[in-house]
């Protein structure tokens, strides 16, 4: 044992010995290396070489090494990585000769021009804003390599992915060089078959019509949609989605979406894999408030989600917007709605729950309109609900949206907010995209009897930018001309009033329906305010000089119509809106009421009413449903009949199908031998009640092209001559008919945003007429703008 201990002293003696001594070797080696190395002189001058258009100074001014300091590698490398990155080199030398220096440089060409060739199917500027290259910058192989790719990812957006593309370098004196891309485009890149896998409630078929992206048919040759884009695809996995989530599958997934080249590069298969999962119902439906003024019972009672009814994620979404709406309504504008889903998958329900908290205060700080480059500032601003130093509510700013849609100025209006100087103030941002407000309108006409109608009016919406209205109109036929000035001031007095005035001539020749002609002149003011907030009513005053003139070969029914009678008419026109969009609805009505009392004054008494009603309705995307319905009714009092000139006549647009003035009471004559009735005047009606159905497709083709069209049926009926009016059969070879028969008529009508205005072709067929009414199978008219 101690022999032991002595061997491991012995070893550890020679152990610390060995490390004391090579501790005290190291300085002296040190020491000798540093005799031993040379020392690095200081750099007096430093040159530039090779460069022609960079000047010498910015080629030092990216250098590591200034004159003064010692040239080591690391500084040196690190000059060459940083001259390198500025891209305007494509060879950097440096050469250290000790006190000086030398930098041999060799620059990057310019590019001279950018030249494209090949491209037939795509514009130059749809590639030259994608790359990098331009005349007079920089030419790097980098950059081209890059440009390329994005020219194919060009080419792949468009559904061409077989298109490929090689550039080519000219090489020009002063170290210039002309780019070339050629491009091969190749075919357009379709979908020959869209697939699904996993679908077990739905068709093949049925989902392909929730998708964006279409099977490539031969008949698609205005769409695009066929053309395989995985943006696209990437968009149709959401539409799928949406789509299962209403049908009550909640827990519905996209497990993959692949898209397979086929080998002649001309077409993709696109297979779909979803697990649709099972469906669900709503369960507990409940709404919780931190805002103790806000009634949860109520909240409950309006949002659309009822418990037992099928899921549908839609309807949550609707929800928020009720719930923050009714908040807003109530004063709450600065509200956060959570809806908090708890799924139970052992009875399929989901139970919802919308917690409300009142939000950050934010007030408005600033209100900026931009992009009116006609429209005045104050004609814009007036029609804003909210202004500066308001509460931020959403609620006024949508609808502050829908009133500057609603004059029919702009055809864009995006209201954005943006923070403001302070956390809790935002600013809000008007933007509005100015359209033509001038018209001028030109109508045509035909009719089964070669009627022809034409109309041409020049009207401006928005004079002089400050929202006045001011039409001229001039309308000629075989049977009316009518000259007409209107203007109208929509704030007079600086205040929420509408007023305006009314100048016409108008000269009525009804040769071809009846055996008489009017001749009016006169005049009317008007004057409007909103009573509330969907509802408005304007008065108006109208004096004119009514001149009939009956031929000699009018019917006794027409002649006691004959002379020239002075009539003051005062009236009003009551309106009810609740459209949600004013310029193209899809659901909510409206309210129109007509009345005008004649006899204060003049020589002529008279009280007619005029209701106009709509009601609109989306079925599904793009499917609108309306009713419209329309009726009159005109009687006269301290012993006065209704007038031939004041009664009504329908036909032509206010009736597809029949001819302008071709229903109604009209005098007749029975042929003796055939016992047939020929039609002679038409008298018009006291009383007229109209309906229509129609229902706004979609026209499946790309929206650019402007094309809509309807399918209408239209039935009503017009009559009610006053006793002194009609004569009766055998008393006369003429005779009246007045029988208020039903009248129907269906057809189509297409709408056509042409690049000279917008068309508007009508086809219909009246399938209930009597035989003395005049049908009309086709009309159109047009206008343009300016």
């Amino acid at each position: 044992m101690a022999s032991v201990l002595r061997v491991l002293f012995a070893a550890l003696m020679t152990f610390s010995l060995g490390a004391v001594a090579s501790a005290q070797a190291q300085p002296a080696q040190g020491e000798a290396a540093a005799v031993q190395a040379p020392a690095r002189p200081v750099v007096r001058q430093i040159l530039v070489e090779g460069n022609q258009r960079v000047e010498a100074d910015t080629v030092l001014s990216y250098l590591l090494i200034q004159p003064g300091q010692y040239a080591d590698p690391r500084s040196i490398n690190l000059s060459i990585q940083t001259l390198f990155a500025t891209g305007l080199f494509s060879d950097v030398q440096i050469e250290d000769g000790g006190e000086i220096v030398t930098i041999r440089v060799q620059e990057n060409p310019i590019i001279n021009r950018v030249v494209l060739e090949g491209n037939r199917a795509m514009d130059d500027d749809k590639i030259t804003d994608e790359i990098q290259a331009q005349p007079r910058a920089i030419f790097t192989r980098a950059r081209v390599q890059s440009d390329v790719q994005r020219i194919i990812e060009v080419y792949r957006r468009s559904g061409r992915f077989a298109a490929s593309v090689t550039p080519q370098i000219i090489e020009l004196p002063q170290n210039r060089v002309d780019l070339i891309f050629e491009i091969s485009e190749g075919p357009v890149t379709g979908v020959r078959r869209i697939n699904f896998i996993g679908n077990e409630s739905f068709s093949d078929r049925r989902l392909r019509r929730e998708l964006v992206t279409e099977e490539s048919r031969w008949w698609r040759f205005f769409s695009s949609n066929d053309n395989y884009d995985p943006d696209r695809l990437e968009y149709d996995r959401e539409l799928l989605r949406q789509f299962y989530q209403n049908q009550g599958y909640a827990n519905f997934r996209v497990l993959s979406a692949v898209a397979e080249l086929t080998p002649d590069q001309e077409s993709f298969y696109i297979t779909i894999t979803i697990d649709e999962g099972e469906v669900y119902s709503f369960g507990e439906v409940t709404v919780t408030s931190a805002i103790e003024d806000l009634n949860e019972e109520y909240l409950e009672a309006i949002v659309p989600t009822r418990e037992g009814a099928t899921y549908q994620g839609q309807l949550i979404e609707d929800a928020i917007d009720t719930v923050t709406f009714a908040a807003g309504a109530s004063g709450y504008a600065f509200v956060n709605v959570r809806p908090i889903t708890r799924r139970n998958r052992e009875t399929r329900t989901v139970d919802v729950e919308y917690v409300i908290d009142e939000g950050p205060r934010v007030y408005i700080e600033r209100i900026d309109i931009v992009n009116n480059t006609r429209t005045l500032d104050r004609v814009i601003r007036r029609e804003l609900d909210i202004v500066e130093g308001d509460a931020f509510n959403r609620v006024l700013i949508d609808r502050s949206r829908n009133n500057i849609r609603r004059l029919g100025f702009f055809e864009e209006v995006e209201i954005t907010e943006t923070p403001g100087s302070t956390p809790d103030r935002a600013r809000l941002q008007v933007d509005v995209s100015e359209q033509p407000t001038g018209e001028l309108a030109f109508g045509a006409g035909f009719s089964s009897t070669d009627a022809f109608l034409v109309d041409l009016s020049i009207s401006e919406r928005n004079l002089r930018g400050r929202g006045q209205f001011l039409r001229l109109r001039i309308s000629a036929s075989s049977r009316r001309e009518t000259i007409d000035i209107r203007f109208t001031e929509p704030r007079f007095m600086d205040r929420n009033l509408a007023a305006g005035f009314d100048l016409f001539r108008v000269n009525s020749d009804f040769l071809s329906e009846a055996s008489f002609q009017t001749e009016s002149t006169g005049g009317s003011i008007r004057l409007g305010f909103p009573v509330t907030r969907q509802t408005n009513l304007q008065l108006r005053y109208t004096l004119r000089n009514d001149n009939v003139i009956v031929f000699s070969s009018a019917s006794q029914a027409l002649r006691n119509q004959a002379g020239s009678r002075t009539t003051s008419v005062v009236g009003y026109t009551f309106q009810w809106s609740r459209l949600n969009d004013p310029v193209e609805p899809s659901d909510g009505f409206r309210f129109v009421l007509n009345q005008d009392l004649a006899g204060f004054g003049g020589d002529v008494r008279y009280l007619r009413t005029e209701i106009q009603s709509a009601y609109y309705h989306e079925i599904f995307r793009g499917w609108v449903a309306s009713f419209t319905g329309n009726a009159g009714f005109a009687v006269g009092w301290g012993g006065d009949g209704i007038r031939i000139n004041d009664r009504f006549f329908k036909g032509g647009n206010s009736f597809r199908g029949f001819d302008v003035g071709g229903l109604g009471p009209r005098t007749v004559q029975r042929d003796t031998s055939t016992g047939e009735l020929v039609r002679g005047d038409s008298l018009g009606g006291r009383l007229y009640a109209i309906g229509a159905v129609e229902l706004t497709l979609p026209s499946f083709l790309p929206e650019q092209y402007g094309i809509r069209g309807a399918l209408f049926t239209e039935f009503g009926t017009l009559g009610m001559l006053d006793s002194a009016d009609q004569i009766d059969e055998g008393t006369s070879t003429i005779f009246t008919v007045d029988d208020l028969a039903l009248r129907a008529s269906a057809g189509l009508s297409v709408f056509w945003d042409s690049p000279f205005g917008p068309v508007r072709f009508d086809f219909a067929e009246a399938f209930m007429a009597e035989e003395y009414d005049r049908t009309e199978f086709f009309r159109f008219s047009t206008r343009t703008g300016f």
